[in-house]
């Protein structure tokens, strides 16, 4: 059994989530023989072309688990990557001797995969950073399902469940209520500056500013270079050597080169500097 090879852009849940889904609708679901020889091929002579229709045929899957995570409010799509990630790595470590089909072993490494693509994204500041405080991240967002503040009762039973701290569940609590400030803040009564922005910036740095300043050396930059265009071979070599490189050469330099006198050389350099000025004032 082969699976037929599909564009990698109809693989990537990134660009169109629906056309992905429907993709994998293609690939067959495999019995466990079929699973067993696959891996078998793999394990063993080290089948690249078995270890991909592995992957392929078990994206439906990793699609299904993150269906599970919508609460958390990120985009589907970077889930089902981050997940097909998962399902490769545990696709290379898959020993089709321990007895256990692919999809029983292969999801505990899909989801930590997704878990930590979560605690990464979900909140600006990390939410989550220890082993403890991961799994009760999960469990309580999970487990808590109305807007209300757990009781001091549900707080020590789940606490007990989880193995850790009332303490520790409250304020992991009180994280997952937080929200993150808008990077402008919002408007408060006593006015005072409490959001990044306040705090970030740096005099000389006004955005509006610099965007202005961008477009005027652009268009003084392309008017520059059709003025260029327009002089005479000699008055933009002088011009280029005396003012647009960083070894300049000096008036004696040019003049023995271009065979005539310094004077001669600053009356032509003068002429072809008005002609450039007047060509970028107007």
């Amino acid at each position: 059994m082969t699976t037929s090879l599909l564009p990698l852009s109809s693989l990537s849940p990134g660009r169109d989530l629906d056309a992905y889904l429907h993709t994998l609708s293609n690939f067959p679901v495999l019995t466990a023989e079929q699973e067993k020889v696959l891996a078998e091929r793999f394990y063993y002579e080290n089948d690249l072309e078995a270890a991909r229709e592995l992957v392929l045929c078990h994206l439906r899957f990793v699609a299904h688990l993150a269906r599970s995570y919508k609460g958390y409010g990120l985009p589907q799509g970077d889930l089902i990557q981050e997940g097909n990630v998962g399902l490769m790595k545990a696709v290379k470590r898959f020993n089709p001797e321990v007895g256990v089909r692919l999809v029983s072993f292969a999801v505990h490494w899909i989801k930590a995969e997704m878990h930590e693509f979560i605690l990464r994204n979900w909140r600006i500041v990390k939410v989550a950073t220890t082993k403890a405080q991961r799994k009760l991240f999960f469990n309580l967002r999970s487990s808590k399902k109305r807007l209300a503040w757990l009781t001091q009762e549900e707080t020590k039973v789940m606490a007990d469940q989880l193995g850790v701290s009332e303490q520790e569940v409250t304020r992991m609590e009180s994280r997952l209520a937080a929200s993150d400030i808008a990077f402008d803040g919002y408007a408060t009564d006593d006015e005072q500056p409490v959001a990044p922005a306040h705090f970030l910036e740096r005099e000389g740095t006004n955005p509006a500013d610099l965007v202005a300043e961008e477009d005027w050396r652009q268009d003084v930059s392309g008017k520059l270079a059709t003025a260029l265009g327009q002089l005479d071979d000699r008055s933009k070599e002088i011009i280029q050597r005396r003012w647009l490189v960083d070894d300049k050469s000096t008036l004696h330099v040019l003049a023995k080169e271009f065979d005539i006198s310094a004077e001669r050389i600053r009356q032509i350099e003068k002429n072809a500097m008005k002609k450039l000025k007047a060509a970028i004032s107007s």
